[in-house]
Formats: structure tokens, C-alpha cells, sequence
């Protein structure tokens, strides 16, 4: 079986159990999901949802979080994991953009990775969810899947993402990433499937039988 041919199986089956993708973030605007997302590294969307419902009724702008100051967000989000490092990039965030964007989150790539706490992965689903552009984030979860459907070597994270744009048309990446993640969560566990047992994994590959070893991202 070819790329395309399990890249295709992949494609029908998310579509068929998946036909509706909510974003698993709770937000307010955009600046709280970028927030939410950066929250999230290392940590569950239940966890960064949990703390974030006390939190964006009073504070969803960059000014609140400025106001705050770095000690206060720390009491906010203590909950969630690395929560000092998380305060610090939230805090250094929000004044970059008063001070650069007028209080705005910038609409492209480039300005959104230059952003204190925000990587490639944390601008893509910006990109995606908040402003609709077609982008194909890709996590270790993703990665990880990705390598067990046969849609990628495996070697990295950059490579994972690449892979899958080619694989997949554009249209369908920003539905497809949260298809992924959802379908990962509920069928194909890291500590469950092994890449044996999920309807996908037993269609692309029906006569693999040892567990497959993913490579890390």
C-alpha cells in the first residue's frame, strides 16, 4: 500500500467518525487562545481549560495581563505545569504586543514566532483556528500518529509537518489536524494501539504484528 492510498484511508475515516471539529480550547478572542495554546505545552487542553474558565471573564486582553504583572499570573495558572516559565512568556507576550502591536495578535508567521513563548507549532494553530489560514500544526501526538498510519519517516517534527502537507490538499490540513488529535485521544493511545488495534492502523497495515517503536519528535 502506498503513501497516498493510507493517506486516503486516513482522510475517509477521521471525515466519517470526525464530520465536526470543535477547537479544544476555550476561548475568548484570539489573544486568548494564543494564550490557551501556549498554556497548553506539556499539559492537557482539560487542565488549561480548567484554569483558563476563572481567568478570560475578567482578563482576555494583553493589557490585563500586563496590569497583572508577572507574580499574579503565576498565582492564575499555578495549576498548570512549568507555571513560572509559562507566566513569564504570557507576560513578556502580552507587553510585546501593547508595545508593538497596539494590542493586536499579528496575522502572519513570522510575527507570531517572534513572539516571547511562541514556536512554530503555537503560531500554526494561531494561524489555523484564530485567523482560518491553512496551516498543518503538528505536535508529538501528531507526530507520533503520523509514523504509526505510515505518512512519515519519522525523523522530526519539520519533516512530519512537511510530509503531510504534501499528502494531504490544503483544504482539508486545518479540519485534518484536529481530526487527528481528537482520533488519537480516543482510538489510537500512545500506551493502547501500539499501532495494532485502531481501525486505522489495522487497515493500512493488516499484517503488522510486533508493536511499532515511534521515533521521538
Amino acid at each position: 500500500m502506498s503513501e497516498e492510498q493510507r493517506a486516503k484511508i486516513v482522510l475517509q475515516t477521521l471525515n466519517k467518525i470526525y464530520p465536526k471539529t470543535p477547537i479544544p480550547l476555550k476561548h475568548r478572542n484570539i489573544f486568548t487562545l494564543l494564550v490557551s495554546v501556549l498554556l497548553s505545552a506539556q499539559c492537557t487542553d482539560v487542565n488549561v481549560n480548567n484554569v483558563t474558565k476563572n481567568i478570560y471573564p475578567k482578563y482576555n486582553k494583553p493589557e490585563h495581563f500586563v496590569k497583572l504583572g508577572r507574580k499574579k499570573i503565576e498565582k492564575l495558572i499555578r495549576s498548570i505545569g512549568i507555571f513560572r516559565i509559562k507566566a513569564k512568556s504570557v507576560y513578556n507576550l502580552s507587553k510585546t504586543l501593547v508595545e508593538k502591536y497596539n494590542g493586536k495578535v499579528p496575522k502572519t508567521f513570522e510575527q507570531l514566532e517572534e513572539l516571547p513563548g511562541v514556536g512554530h507549532k503555537t503560531a500554526s494553530v494561531v494561524m489555523s483556528q484564530g485567523f482560518g489560514y491553512a496551516a498543518f500544526p503538528v505536535d508529538t501526538h501528531i507526530h507520533r500518529l503520523a509514523q504509526r498510519w505510515g505518512l512519515t519517516n519519522g525523523k522530526n517534527v519539520v519533516q512530519t509537518e512537511e510530509d503531510l502537507k504534501r499528502l494531504f490538499p490544503k483544504k482539508y490540513w486545518n479540519k485534518l489536524h484536529l481530526q487527528i488529535i481528537y482520533y488519537g485521544r480516543e482510538y489510537c493511545k500512545a500506551r493502547e494501539c501500539y499501532g495494532l488495534s485502531c481501525k486505522i492502523c489495522t487497515t493500512c497495515y493488516p499484517n503488522r504484528k510486533k508493536p511499532l517503536i515511534t521515533k521521538k519528535a
